[in-house]
């Protein structure tokens, strides 16, 4: 690659020779060749790593077309249908510490227009006390996180998070989280998605969040492995953040006994 560089810079070289002579015989510091040439042998490799990075982005974009062209709209209604959304089994027991996984980083907005990320963690080192910016968001022992890629799936959200709430509001330590996600661009362009939260249905409860992921979030559906955008899915998040309890579809009552048995765990951990 260097030597096609060399030759393609060949007749720019022989320019750069005729100007040489003069400077020597002016008694130039440097020839202009050894100029040009390191100049135009930067520019190529700069050039040459421009061009891989756009082969690599080209790439995940093909492999993410062939990714989601694999699975369609009707493949996923025939998987709710068999189903009912019960693509796996619920949780039966609290997953360990050392086995459980971070759930992924997301941007929320909500109806008061106020901002925020997920998961909330709790830092040793501010835990209770006060920032620089203010008072440190207080972050819940056992948070359960519903998410819902399309309408039909708000239902089975709520299916969790008004029990879950039922069971331990009074504790003080839980929150709920029921997150809709809207992969449209004309509702995520910024003044569509101002009006568009202003409409949207504000929760009394202050436990209980109704909030929205706005934009693209294919990478977040692949670190949690989602595939099918018709079922809803539940996580149950500990104050370090990790994901020690899930759930698919419509909550059953012998799904909501783990749920609770699992939340009571987290709270009593400390």
């Amino acid at each position: 690659m260097m030597l096609r560089a060399r030759r393609a810079a060949g007749p720019l070289l022989r320019l750069a020779d005729a100007g040489a002579a003069g400077e020597r015989i002016c008694g130039g510091a440097q020839p202009s060749r050894a100029v040009f040439t390191r100049g135009f042998l930067d520019f190529f490799k700069t050039w040459s790593k421009e061009t891989a990075e756009d082969a690599e982005k080209k790439a995940k974009a093909k492999a993410r077309l062939t990714d989601e062209m694999s699975r369609g709209y009707f493949q996923d209604i025939s998987e709710i249908r068999k189903n009912a959304g019960k693509i796996a089994v619920a949780s039966k027991t609290i997953i360990p510490e050392v086995a459980a996984v971070k759930f992924p980083n997301l941007a929320l907005e909500s109806p008061a227009g106020r901002a925020l990320q997920l998961p909330l963690v709790a830092s040793p080192m501010l835990d209770g006390s006060h920032g620089a910016g203010g008072t440190v968001p207080v972050v819940p022992d056992a948070a359960l996180v519903c998410l819902s890629f399309r309408a039909s799936s708000q239902k089975m959200a709520e299916s969790w998070s008004l029990p879950f709430l039922d069971a331990f509001g009074a504790n003080g330590k839980v929150e709920a989280y029921e997150v809709s996600f809207i992969d449209s661009w004309l509702l995520s362009s910024s003044p569509v998605r101002r009006a568009f939260l202003k409409t949207m249905r504000k929760s009394d409860n202050p436990q209980r969040h109704a909030v929205y992921a706005f934009g693209d979030h294919y990478d977040f559906r692949k670190e949690l492995q989602i595939v099918n955008l018709l079922t809803g899915y539940i996580y149950l998040v500990d104050r370090l953040g990790r994901i020690r309890w899930q759930g698919f579809g419509a909550a059953t009552h012998e799904e909501l006994s783990s749920l609770t048995a699992c939340a009571s765990i987290l709270l009593d951990e400390k």
